[in-house]
């Protein structure tokens, strides 16, 4: 008898106190007339924060582990302003999903981030563009890139420019946006050396094997030019003028390939001189076909 009695007692108070429990909960705290809040609700929007800070983290650190540490630094700058606007965002949806009417603050915002958004389009873009860069290695410091016709070694890469040299010694800025918007060819990605060519005509009537071991001569002598791949001499075209042909060859440096490419015309021009291979230059013929004409008085 008195173990029944105390079974009712303990349940009894648990009883009490859980409805205690629940009257705290539901305990209202007002802000303005629109909008109040729970206890309980603050539990919860405190609990979807967290699970969102967990699962940001393991985001981030799925994204990174690849990166060299240089550019985890700039796209830790990136990722704490997105971090932050996923905080205000899923803070609204969750207090939207306990009852708060934020009705309001939801046209305030998206009419803020619209204005923002076409105001600073450009500059977004750019950013983005440079997270792109900066996730799939695309382009790295070193290499030698060409967009929008022009051509630079890669000095340092920004979230939202990428500085570059040109063969001239210029500094070349390129907004990252326009990787986007245009091709890019990276002259390295697949190694260092870079297949180079130099293109020459000679006159109707040479004899085209002696032309081609003169420009194999003429490439494969220079010093920066790599013995393998070997020079390869192509007979392009039976042009205009003169027959086209074109010397591909191997150098180690594209960036600097003005120079071996200037050398080895020199060379092409002295070997052409001591054979008597001409350069034709553009020749037309001319044929005036003259007109009478009737006068009558």
């Amino acid at each position: 008898m008195n173990q029944g009695l105390k079974k009712i007692e303990t349940t009894i108070k648990k009883s009490s106190l859980w409805e205690d429990i629940q009257t705290f909960l539901n305990q209202h705290i007002d802000f303005t007339k629109e909008i109040s809040i729970s206890v309980k609700d603050v539990l919860v929007v405190i609990t979807v924060i967290f699970i969102t800070t967990l699962v940001l983290r393991l985001v981030l650190k799925v994204i990174t582990r690849k990166l060299p540490e240089e550019d985890k630094g700039k796209f830790n700058v990136v990722y704490g302003y997105f971090r932050w606007l996923v905080y205000l965002f899923i803070l609204l949806i969750t207090l939207n999903a306990v009852g708060v009417d934020i009705t309001a603050v939801f046209a305030a915002s998206a009419a803020l981030m619209i204005g923002v958004g076409l105001a600073l389009q450009t500059l977004f873009q750019d950013i983005i563009s440079g997270i792109f860069i900066l996730i799939d290695q695309t382009v790295h410091v070193g290499d030698i890139i060409e967009i929008d016709g022009k051509i630079g070694r890669v000095e340092e890469i920004k979230l939202r420019t990428t500085r570059a040299v040109t063969r001239d010694n210029r500094v070349l800025i390129i907004p990252n946006h326009l990787y986007l918007e245009n091709s890019l060819y990276n002259w390295t990605q697949n190694g260092s050396t870079t297949r180079e060519f130099v293109e020459v005509g000679v006159a109707y009537g040479s004899d085209v094997h002696l032309v081609r071991k003169l420009l194999t001569q003429a490439a494969s002598t220079h010093p920066e030019v790599l013995a393998e791949p070997e020079v390869v001499v192509q007979f392009a075209n039976f042009g205009d003028s003169s027959l086209d042909f074109k010397v591909i060859f191997t150098l180690s440096d594209s960036f600097t390939a003005n120079m071996p490419k200037s050398d080895i015309r020199f060379e092409i021009d002295r070997l052409f001189r001591e054979n008597n291979i001409s350069i034709p230059f553009p020749q037309r013929d001319i044929h005036i076909i003259g007109q009478t004409q009737d006068k009558r008085i």
